[in-house]
């Protein structure tokens, strides 16, 4: 490497670093509490690299991308979501492209894939069990039918797709919009083939179809679940421009899962199980919902921060 083009690019990190470090300071004053943070992912975004080579110096901040930062940081000074500014979010290791209109994918719902995959991972033990002295050859058919209500952004349907191909999934969405984005997330991930998207609310949605669904052995949900009261406590990245038919819940925050009980008896195959997100302090009643519409509950499961995060729930034979 010649000097010229070392001197250069200790000039360009320079710039950067400054650049940054000034953003920082201005999402810090707007309330962004990952405000350097951000600011890398920013301008690692506007210079067209990972936040890695930005880091070790190896980004070309010219005039264009200097330009792209400070759009960049004046939209997420206003506390735009920074997925929708960068156009992406990662989700259980895997990217997923997000736009406004579409819900942003949480850490915390990363704990449904988890119970997902330990109840289809616990299906196929038991169906192995079943074959009483011979090699039970991996099946070519399905090895379990997913319902994701409330697909969104198809994070938790493409999440459970890439860990257990075997499985077919049908996710629904009241948007169109999150559901093209779903779409389009499933063809990145080359999973296509293996999830139907359908427009419509919750169970209406399988309704009239041509051939009728049959029942699902594992129905998944991250529903609106903020009450009434939660609601101006909220950040304003998600009051003011995530989609609000994606988190309120109504007066107590428990609407959508009292239709989503009402549809178990329908749509949860016998033996099959629903999985399902939950608010803080929500799990005892949406337990109860699961009670009366037939369901065994079974363990919980927190998040990272330790709140009780997933309902499991077990339809009886």
């Amino acid at each position: 490497m010649n000097a010229d083009v070392t001197a250069k690019r200790h000039t360009a990190g320079r710039h950067a670093a400054t650049a940054i470090a000034a953003a920082s300071a201005r999402l810090t004053r707007a309330g962004v509490e990952s405000a350097r943070l951000d600011a890398e992912l920013l301008m690692a975004a506007a210079a067209g690299v990972s936040r890695a080579t930005l880091i070790a110096g190896g980004a070309e901040i010219d005039t264009g991308a200097a330009e792209r930062f400070e759009r960049m940081v004046a939209r997420r000074e206003a506390r735009e979501p920074l997925a929708y500014i960068v156009g992406h979010r990662e989700f259980f290791s895997l990217e997923f492209a997000i736009r406004p209109g579409v819900l942003v994918p949480r850490p915390e719902t990363e704990t449904v894939v988890e119970a997902a995959l330990d109840f289809l991972r616990e299906r196929e033990r038991l169906a192995d069990l079943s074959v009483v002295g011979a090699v039970r050859e991996r099946p070519s058919y399905p090895t379990a039918t997913v319902l994701d209500i409330g697909t969104g952004s198809g994070a938790i349907a493409i999440a459970i797709s890439a860990n257990a191909p075997g499985v077919r999934i049908v996710g629904l969405d009241i948007s169109k919009v999150s559901l093209e984005v779903a779409a389009d997330n499933a063809r990145r991930h080359r999973c296509a083939d293996r999830i139907a998207f359908l427009h419509g609310d919750c169970f209406a949605a399988l309704e009239g179809s041509a051939p009728p669904f049959d029942p699902f052995d594992l129905i998944v949900s991250n529903p609106p679940y903020i009450g009434e009261a939660e609601l101006a406590t909220l950040a304003p990245e998600v009051r003011d421009f995530e989609p609000k038919v994606a988190f309120e819940g109504g007066r107590d925050g428990l609407n959508f899962y009292r239709g989503i009980a009402a549809g178990l008896p329908r749509w949860l195959a016998p033996d099959g199980e629903v999985i399902l997100e939950v608010g803080a302090g929500q799990a005892e009643a949406v337990e109860e919902m699961m009670r009366a519409a037939g369901c065994a509950v079974g363990a919980r499961r927190r998040d990272l921060a330790g709140i009780d995060r997933v309902v499991r729930s077990r339809r009886a034979l």
